[in-house]
Formats: C-alpha cells, structure tokens, sequence
C-alpha cells in the first residue's frame, strides 16, 4: 500500500478531522462544494492548518464557479489566495485555467506557477474540459505542475478509465495523475488495476441532518436555486477506511 496516496476532497474542517482519522494522506479544502469547490474562507483554512496533524493540506484556488475562462481582476484574486494560503501553512494549492478555445491558458497559469514556488500544485478537473488532453498534459508538465486531478474527461472516473490509462502511459513518470469523481468503495480497485495510477481522489461523505426542531422550510437560501437547509454532507471516518481499504484487499 506504500505506493498509493489517497486525497480526500474535503468541504469543512469536520470533514478534514474524518479524512485524518480515517487515514487519509492528503485534504483538498474547499467551499461551495455544488459548484465544483471553490476556495474556503481565511478562517476555514487556518483552522484546517491546526487540526491537520498528519494529513497534508492543499486548498483550491477558485474564485467562483463555472468555466476556468478568468479575468485580469480574477486572476488578481487567485494570486492573493495563494498568497494567504501560503502564510497560513498550507502544502499545497489546485488550481486550472483555459483559454477561450479550450487551451490551458499558459500566461495565466505561469503567474499562477510563479506565485505558488515551493508549494505542491495540482491542475484540477478544468483539464477534464480542455480541447486536446494529450496536448495539455504535456504542458502541464512543461508548466511544472506535480500532478493533475482528472476524471478522463468522463462524469466519472470509472467510465473514464480508457483515457486514464492512454494518459498514465503517455506521462511515465513525469507528472502524476490523480483520479477522482465518482471514486469509491466499490470501484477504486477496479480504477486501480485497470490504469496504474495510485493517487486518488474522493469525498466519502455521509448525508448528515441537522439538529435544528423549529425549521421553515418554504425558505431558501439559495433563492431560485433549491438546496435542503436542515441536511449536510460531510466526510466520514467509516466511508474514507472503506475505501481505502477496499484497494488493500485486492492488492
């Protein structure tokens, strides 16, 4: 088991507690989870610092939600967040960005490189809608990126393992690919034995419902957009060692 790495794509600092216990080698921190993650407040990731003992912290580096097409002004915002995410300890950062035409955006991605020295940088799923994935993952790696966290261009993972493995071929050893979505219990083996890959990436989390006794449910928080306000999901202990495990067993 030495050689695999399990990352946990964490939504709270109660999430990052169960990816710890549970075993777990890396936390990717985010916020607003439905959009894809973008980057948690001040307060969050520095709280995660603290609590993450032995689990290493990386933070998403994503203004808002929706495509990776940024703006000067955007651009402006990732580098002061990686800046902040430095000070506050973090090992790592995620981050991608494109062009219009579905390129990585290389001039926006080398300011981002340079900011982020020193730290692990992973070129998140903005890979999984570039143009020409053969074409990016060669400059990625030009970039300097460590890794890139990518699902084979597919809804999930597991449906997109042919890609994954014509990719892991492709990188011998020079970047390493980091599978996730959809990743769990049930087909990391499968991921596993199928691409040779053996970094991964995934949530385990558990619907959680809410203490509260008086609720007024015919309020949203979201206006138009519709989420259940008395539920939760976060990370649990359980799910992250049943995953992990379940690649142990078929080792």
């Amino acid at each position: 088991m030495g050689k695999y790495q399990f990352e946990i794509c964490t939504n709270s600092v109660e999430s990052c507690l169960a990816a710890q216990e549970g075993g777990a080698d890396r936390v990717e921190l985010c916020a607003g989870i439905p959009e894809g993650g973008t980057t948690p407040s001040y307060g969050e990731i520095a709280i995660a610092r603290e609590v993450l003992i032995h689990t290493r912290l990386h933070v998403i580096i994503r203004p808002r939600g929706g495509d990776f097409l940024y703006s000067d002004i955007e651009i402006r915002t990732m580098l002061k967040d990686i800046e902040i995410a430095r000070k506050l300890g973090a090992d790592g950062v995620v981050f991608g960005c494109l062009t219009a035409e579905g390129e990585v955006d290389l001039p926006a991605m080398q300011k981002l490189m340079e900011a982020a020295q020193g730290l692990s940088v992973t070129f998140h799923r903005a890979f999984d809608v570039c143009r020409n994935p053969q074409k990016a993952l060669e400059q990625i790696i030009k970039l300097g990126c460590n890794r890139i966290l990518t699902s084979g261009q597919q809804p999930t993972a597991e449906l997109g393992i042919p890609l994954l493995e014509e990719l892991q071929k492709q990188a011998v050893g020079r970047i390493i690919l980091l599978a996730g979505c959809g990743v769990n219990e049930n087909n990391i083996a499968r991921i596993a034995a199928e691409t040779g890959i053996y970094e991964f990436h995934f949530s385990a989390r558990e619907n959680i419902q809410s203490e509260m006794k008086f609720r007024n449910e015919a309020v949203s928080m979201g206006g138009t957009v519709h989420i259940n306000e008395y539920a939760r999901n976060v990370t649990s202990v359980r799910r992250v060692k049943e995953t992990i495990e379940s690649l142990h067993k078929r080792i």
